[in-house]
């Protein structure tokens, strides 16, 4: 089991732009020196208080030069032509990839949001499936063809070499965005990367690893240069040496505020049972109570080593292969989001991850080897 974070670059009514970029920044180079392997980034547009983060290849920029083992992962890149013409995805994410000798990590994804969407004047969620799919086949051919050249629906390019080509080969890892079954199973399909956006329980989350594990079992022509066979889980993670005292300030940390600016925007990711299919919601916050409850049945990781370390090895049993938290996706002192990540890095991660080799680049080293 492999760990990362996820810069959200949520902000908070009342509370400031550039101070929580630099937080977020800090936090990376936090979990840097815990252990972490990743440090995830979103690229969102225009979604007010959920998410600020809309050039993530300039923030993962900043973190790849000040935290030197982190791998730098997009999660996602809109790769929809109206978004981000796949020519300057390609030339953006090789460059970083020479830049941080090998630590870009590709996650793709059509966006999630009428918002973000028709901002751009594509006209509907279905009609995003056939551009991120036109996406996603051409951008390994501009990173191996010499020149590349290309007519087809959403964009067209005559013949050019893009460049740079990457530094890792054949590829950087590519990934997909999922929430729903069939999702999944298409990034196993396909070879991707599974990142694993849901709202739930471990029951919720068991169908859809196993989806993803059945398809990738059988996939033999990847549309990357390799099988990047993990799939990556988010979750809340809040760890401190008192359980206790990391339930309660976790209680007032006005996470069920940051769910309603969720489902709010986001309105193609699929709602769990009890909450309207449309419209507003109200999320309560948590209770001291309900967070014991849910750490005991593997859903967010609130409260000491021990328990969290609980909580982990049935995600570790289930088949999952990263877990992803959000640090910032919440009302909290930073000092103490610090002490949370210290704690965790002592004596949680050790217990899990003592590789010091990040898992994809073994997947894809393993691959090179194989064709050679």
């Amino acid at each position: 089991m492999e760990f990362g974070i996820f810069s959200q670059m949520h902000v908070p009514p009342g509370e400031d732009e550039h101070a929580r970029f630099l937080r977020e920044v800090d936090v990376a180079i936090a979990v840097d020196a815990a252990g972490f392997k990743y440090d995830w980034a979103p690229e969102h547009h225009f979604l007010e208080h959920y998410s600020h983060q809309p050039a993530p290849e300039v923030f993962l920029s900043f973190v790849a030069a000040r935290a030197p083992r982190l791998h730098v992962g997009h999660a996602i890149v809109n790769i929809t032509a109206p978004v981000n013409h796949p020519a300057r995805v390609a030339e953006r994410i090789a460059t970083l990839d020479h830049l941080t000798e090998g630590r870009v990590e590709f996650g793709t994804g059509r966006g999630s949001s009428s918002a973000e969407w028709g901002g751009f004047a594509i006209p509907s969620a279905d009609s995003t499936k056939a551009l991120w799919r036109e996406s996603i086949e051409q951008i390994p051919r501009m990173w191996r063809d010499e020149p590349y050249a290309y007519e087809g629906t959403s964009f067209r390019m005559p013949e050019r070499n893009v460049l740079p080509k990457p530094f890792s080969k054949p590829n950087p890892p590519m990934w997909l965005a999922c929430s729903s079954p069939q999702t999944f199973q298409q990034a196993g399909e396909m070879g991707l990367g599974a990142l694993c956006f849901v709202n739930g329980t471990l029951d919720d989350i068991r169908p859809l690893v196993k989806a993803y594990k059945d398809a990738i079992k059988t996939c033999r022509n990847p549309v990357g240069g390799f099988v990047n066979d993990n799939i990556a889980v988010t979750s809340q993670m809040f760890c401190l040496d008192d359980g206790d005292e990391a339930r309660h300030l976790f209680a007032r940390a006005k996470t069920g505020k940051f769910l309603e600016y969720f489902f709010k925007w986001l309105d193609s990711v699929p709602r769990p049972e009890g909450l309207p299919k449309t419209g507003p919601v109200s999320i309560p916050e948590p209770t001291v109570e309900s967070l014991a409850q849910r750490t005991a049945a593997g859903g967010y990781m609130i409260g000491s080593p021990d328990e969290i370390a609980a909580s982990i090895q049935r995600y570790a049993d289930l088949g999952v292969d990263q877990l992803i938290y959000a640090p910032l996706t919440m009302v909290m002192d930073q000092k103490d989001v610090l002490r949370s990540i210290a704690a965790f890095g002592k004596h949680v991660l050790p217990r899990f991850d003592r590789d010091p080799v990040h898992r994809t680049t073994r997947l894809r080293e393993a691959a090179l080897e194989k064709a050679a």
